[in-house]
């Protein structure tokens, strides 16, 4: 009797269970040692994005990442971290790349503006680059909501950054087989 004739009661156990491979599950390490890591940090909101940058620096040398491979590039403002990004990102001399910013919302459509494109920039330069390019940028309502996402109440969003970095490094190089 074929496999299609018989009812799943007369089906064995072998039969039931399907002959495919192993599934292999890749997941990032979190150590940053040996890792070159930029982080490129706007000056706008600086009382928010220092903070930013501290929780990132924190982090990275919690988990084994040395002062002298982290590297800070300061650019104006969110609307330029997406260029400057894709240069440090192409430069082939660092592992991730950690965008930190801060873009609160006033009483006109720029924040939109400057939101929407710092976020889809920072998108673009990720999609394409050969190393991990990581979002921190904060888009808030109020100052608060950043103070809170900076260190206080909500964490700290440049740490979530760098524990995001050092994770994607890990994988892309279990990917590549490094």
């Amino acid at each position: 009797m074929s496999t299609l004739n018989k009812s799943s009661a007369q089906l064995s156990q072998t039969e039931l269970e399907p002959s495919a491979p192993r599934v292999v599950n890749l997941g990032g390490q979190l150590s940053a040692s040996g890792l070159r890591i930029v982080i490129v940090a706007s000056r706008f909101n600086s009382f928010v994005v220092e903070r930013l940058i501290e929780g990132a620096v924190d982090v990275l040398s919690r988990v084994g990442g040395s002062a002298k491979e982290i590297s800070i590039a300061r650019c104006p403002g969110a609307f330029e971290i997406p260029a400057l990004a894709k240069r440090f990102a192409n430069s082939g001399k660092y592992d991730a790349v950690i965008c930190l910013g801060a873009v609160i919302r006033g009483s006109t459509p720029h924040f939109d503006y400057v939101a929407g494109e710092a976020a889809k920039g920072i998108a673009q330069v990720a999609m394409s680059a050969p190393v991990p390019v990581v979002f921190g940028v904060l888009t808030t309502d109020t100052i608060e909501q950043a103070v809170e996402r900076a260190g206080t109440k909500a964490g700290n969003k440049g740490a979530d950054a760098a524990m995001t970095a050092i994770e994607m490094v890990s994988l892309y190089r279990q990917i590549e087989g490094a």
